[in-house]
């Protein structure tokens, strides 16, 4: 059975707990000690005041739920969940938010109350309830007329109304939202553009441009990409972070740049050489490396 694990969404003002309700059946299967005007844990001197006191979270206890195509499925919540759950309830003033049966709003309600369980000497261990370490307790002041359901068993605990995040789809989201921001970066860098390149790299395409216009289709090696990259060279055009790369990742052809022997005294002949040199030569290619090291490090 596929178990998920529940958390709060702190990018989300909504997730978290924003009611509890009295219910008869209550999920995490733990019910109320109630006190009433004779017993209160508050040790109130309001002797009229009803009481319910009892778990709202446990930790760790995995609770069966169906999903809408009636796949059967556990869900829980951390220790750490279940603190933050408790806190963030307080934040929001949510205390005196209440429900039954998790549809009908009630009023007159308020918790009076909240705690974690933290050690034995627990005072719900005095109420005769043991429940684990990081359980989240409240005290509920209730109507007469809840007080008396629960009296009843009609209502045997309480059920919390909140919003939370699957762990799994979090992290996935937020690595999606990650990327997209990665790829944004890229883009803002690809936009910003640089011409700060050597003369030297310069002189060497412009080098590649003149053995074009003087031998014509003698000059091999280069591609419809080299002669764009050429020619922006040349000119001493700005350059984007994308085409700078492109010029480091052409190191690799760094051990054809050397004129073959055959063609010494024909050197637009040699494809290496020519290309070589089209895209900056040496002192282009290593400003490039270096220029694009120095881009990412900011």
């Amino acid at each position: 059975m596929k178990v998920v694990e529940l958390i709060i969404d702190e990018k989300d003002e909504m997730s978290g707990i924003q009611a509890i309700s009295v219910v008869e059946s209550p999920a995490i299967m733990e019910g109320f000690v109630m006190l009433s005007k004779e017993q209160t844990l508050l040790k109130s001197v309001d002797k009229k005041r009803s009481v319910l006191v009892g778990s709202a979270l446990i930790p760790n206890k995995k609770i069966l739920r169906r999903d809408k195509e009636g796949n059967d499925y556990e869900i829980f919540f951390s220790e750490e969940t279940v603190r933050k759950a408790s806190e963030g309830f307080l934040i929001k003033g949510n205390q005196s938010e209440a429900t039954l049966e998790h549809k009908e709003d009630l009023k007159g309600m308020t918790v009076v109350e909240s705690w974690i369980i933290e050690g034995k000497n627990d005072k719900s261990r005095d109420l005769g309830m043991d429940l684990p370490q990081g359980t989240w307790m409240v005290s509920m002041k209730v109507t007469p007329e809840i007080y008396a359901k629960a009296e009843a068993g009609e209502i045997t605990g309480f059920s919390i109304e909140g919003m939370f995040a699957d762990r799994l789809e979090a992290k996935m989201s937020e690595e999606k939202e990650r990327q997209a921001l990665i790829q944004e970066l890229k883009q803002l860098l690809q936009l910003k553009t640089y011409n700060d390149y050597p003369d030297s790299a310069k002189n060497n395409a412009k080098k590649v441009l003149e053995w074009r216009d003087k031998y014509g289709d003698e000059v091999k090696g280069m591609t419809r990409v080299g002669w764009t990259r050429a020619n922006q060279l040349a000119k001493g055009e700005n350059i984007s972070r994308s085409t700078i790369a492109r010029m480091a990742s052409f190191k690799r052809h760094e051990k054809n740049a050397t004129v073959d022997a055959e063609n010494k005294a024909t050197p637009w002949k040699d494809k290496g050489r020519v290309a070589w040199l089209g895209w900056g030569g040496s002192s282009g290619v290593n400003w490039a490396i270096n220029k694009l090291e120095s881009i990412d490090k900011k």
